[in-house]
């Protein structure tokens, strides 16, 4: 036995642990091209080489929320969870997460292909913006974004001056 090299070098025990994704950041222009087709920012494709789903936002918001497979399904079952097996509620929110969502892969270019019901839902032209959300990227129209940008950081300032009164 002895002279023969181990099997696990120093360091790589920690290799063993999942490692976490770093969380989705940063705004980034882009445009879909002729196909509808997105191009992922370098930055991400990685982190979504194994498969994307494309879903509606539960709020509503005019864009498409593009999750890794495995954090889409957590974020439906946690909001599943807090309703009644049996209940019609149940039933609806079921038909909007997985009716309202599409499973899709990156290209060798790193693009997807954006669903035609999804792309109307966000009114999306060729000019658009891609959000880090966290856990997921949002695709916005880059109009839509503008306007709805200008909202979220007036609303950011509202939050920020209630906690300021609270403390």
């Amino acid at each position: 036995m002895e002279g023969l090299l181990p099997l696990l070098h120093l360091g790589s025990v920690n290799n063993l642990e999942p490692q976490p994704v770093a969380p989705f950041r940063g705004t980034f222009d882009h445009t879909l091209d002729a196909k509808n087709r997105l191009t992922v920012p370098a930055r991400y494709r990685a982190a979504l080489a194994e498969g994307v789903v494309l879903a509606m936002p539960v709020d509503l918001k005019p864009c498409v929320g593009v999750w890794r497979p495995e954090e889409y399904e957590r974020y439906t079952r946690r909001a599943l969870a807090e309703l009644p097996p049996l209940s019609p509620r149940l039933n609806e929110m079921e038909r909007f997460f997985y009716g309202s969502s599409h499973d899709a892969d990156l290209d060798a270019a790193g693009r997807v292909m954006i669903p035609g019901f999804l792309g109307e839902h966000a009114a999306l032209s060729k000019e658009v913006v891609v959000v880090g959300v966290g856990d997921r990227l949002e695709l916005w129209d880059k109009s839509a974004w503008s306007e709805h940008r200008s909202t979220l950081l007036s609303g950011v300032a509202e939050v920020t001056a209630r906690a300021d009164d609270a403390a």
